[in-house]
């Protein structure tokens, strides 16, 4: 596989959807991730992200245009424990329950499938980061459907052990721009991390197509403390 530029990959998709980033910061201190929403019609640009305990959550920029909270209101981050999860719907609370239930977290998700947005079937993108004892390990997860067809809901869940420091992963909803949009398609992409929290939050946020890009979120948790610092950008300020 080949190591990828997030700038890169971002400057060069004019839609990549929503997108989940976890790795490790180069100086090997840091647990990184981050999740950033886009939107091609007014209900989805018309959001933001603000903080929710540990957590966050969107809500809508200006509730008078808001016509369908389905599918764009929801906890893209909640915190169990040493566990954060990632997602880019509300299997988020799916995660977080069966989790705290004592389900792994591709045990949790079992009971969901893709988005029911056809025909587009946007696949479920999660992610789970755990730190503990100063390690760190992740996993991410895509439930899509099976080749455009809603009959078939695939799985695939990829686990990442020992991380190398200045290296993660990258997954998307959408290939590119299209109509119907096409699904991401393979295991999550390898790419570099850079910088500090600030600086990663910034090349990110240059990188995402201007007109439609939503909003970003970044943390950095330290390996050693499991205390974290978080970044949120939001286009509707």
């Amino acid at each position: 596989m080949e190591k990828r530029s997030i700038a890169k990959e971002l400057s060069s998709n004019t839609y990549p959807g929503r997108g989940i980033i976890i790795g490790k910061s180069a100086d090997s201190k840091y647990a990184v991730t981050a999740y950033f929403i886009m939107g091609r019609s007014v209900n989805s640009r018309n959001r933001v992200f603000v903080e929710d305990g540990e957590g966050i959550r969107t809500q809508a920029f200006d509730p008078s245009k808001l016509t369908d909270p389905s599918l764009i209101i929801y906890a893209p981050v909640r915190v169990l424990g040493n566990k954060t999860i990632v997602t880019n719907g509300d299997q988020t609370d799916t995660a977080y329950d069966g989790m705290q239930d004592g389900k792994s977290f591709e045990q949790s998700l079992r009971i969901r499938q893709f988005e029911p947005d056809g025909p587009n079937y946007t696949p479920r993108i999660s992610g789970v980061l755990q730190v503990e004892d100063g390690a760190f390990h992740y996993a991410m997860s895509i439930l899509k459907s099976d080749n455009g067809d809603p009959d078939g809901n695939n799985r695939y869940t990829f686990t990442y052990e020992n991380p190398k420091p200045g290296e993660g992963r990258f997954i998307h909803t959408y290939m590119q721009d299209g109509d119907p949009l096409p699904s991401f398609e393979g295991e999550p992409k390898w790419i570099g991390i850079e910088g500090n929290i600030d600086e990663f939050t910034d090349l990110l946020w240059t990188n995402l197509n201007e007109d439609n890009k939503v909003s970003l979120f970044v943390r950095y948790i330290d390996i050693a403390t499991g205390t974290y610092e978080t970044r949120i950008v939001n286009k509707n300020s």
